[in-house]
Parts: C-alpha cells; sequence; structure tokens
C-alpha cells in the first residue's frame, strides 16, 4: 500500500512538472518596437544592414561590435543615435535559436549588404511626429492642420 501511494505522488510531480514545461514554451519573448516589421511577433532578433547591428526583442537591446567586441546596449552607438529605424530595413532572423546572433555575422554581412532591401514592409506603429486621420493629416512640421476642434495643437 505504501509504495502505491509512492507511485501516485510520483505521477502527480510528474504530470505538473509536465504542465509547467508546456507553460514555459508558450511564453511572450518581449515586445516588439514599434519600427519593428509587422507580422513577426514571434521573433527574437532584427539584423540592421545599414548599422551591421542585431536588435534582441526580448531584452530591447541593440547588438553590435566596437573594438572587435559584440556589445548590448539599449540605446544605438552615438554615430546611430539619429538614425531613422522607421525606414531601415529589418532582416527578421526567424530561423536563429540561440542568444548569441553574430555567430553567423560574417553570413549576414554578405548576404544582407548594406542598403539591402528584401520585400516591402510595414512597421508596427507610426514614426513619432507624424499622423494621419480623416480630418487632415500631418504636413511634416510636426503642426498638423486637423477639423479646426485643437486649434492645430496635438499632444505627441
Amino acid at each position: 500500500m505504501k509504495s502505491l501511494r509512492y507511485l501516485f505522488a510520483g505521477l502527480l510531480l510528474a504530470a505538473v512538472n509536465f504542465s509547467n514545461a508546456q507553460v514555459n514554451v508558450n511564453v511572450n519573448i518581449g515586445t516588439p518596437p514599434a519600427w519593428g516589421p509587422a507580422g513577426y511577433s514571434d521573433a527574437r532578433y532584427y539584423y540592421l544592414p545599414d548599422l551591421e547591428t542585431y536588435y534582441d526583442v526580448s531584452t530591447s537591446n541593440y547588438i553590435y561590435i566596437s573594438n572587435g567586441k559584440w556589445l548590448r546596449a539599449r540605446t544605438l552607438p552615438g554615430a546611430y543615435r539619429n538614425y531613422d529605424l522607421y525606414n531601415e530595413y529589418k532582416v527578421v532572423l526567424t530561423d536563429y535559436r540561440g542568444n548569441d546572433p553574430y555567430d553567423n555575422f560574417k553570413t549576414h554581412k554578405i548576404k544582407y549588404g548594406k542598403g539591402y532591401k528584401g520585400k516591402p514592409q510595414k512597421t508596427i506603429g507610426q514614426k513619432p511626429g507624424k499622423w494621419n486621420n480623416k480630418q487632415g493629416k500631418d504636413n511634416g512640421n510636426g503642426r498638423g492642420h486637423g477639423n479646426g476642434k485643437d486649434n492645430g495643437k496635438h499632444n505627441n
């Protein structure tokens, strides 16, 4: 009788561990940035060919080489801080599952050289400062012309 209890307890623990494994497999990897390409919510990395830089969606870090070492940072290096990521082409790395996408850098650099453009991409969100609605659209100077109710003032 005692061994039957141990067997039952063991099966119960195995079932609990199995169900936890099922939950862990489906964990969201992170929130993609607004400038990220639409339609790839399960991708962890983007490669930015013009910058020769990776972006890790799960940690919101850029991964780039500096003085021969790969660094991770929340912001781009100073030389690229004003770069327009909404218009930059993003190569979505759907076939890589590790933690160091730069292991394939030589291949990515050749296959997706600077200026690379693949299929047209739409971004997840809109570029800040730009808006368009039924009442009017932004003229590019941040002072859109709407229906007159807000006198041209916007809370961006």
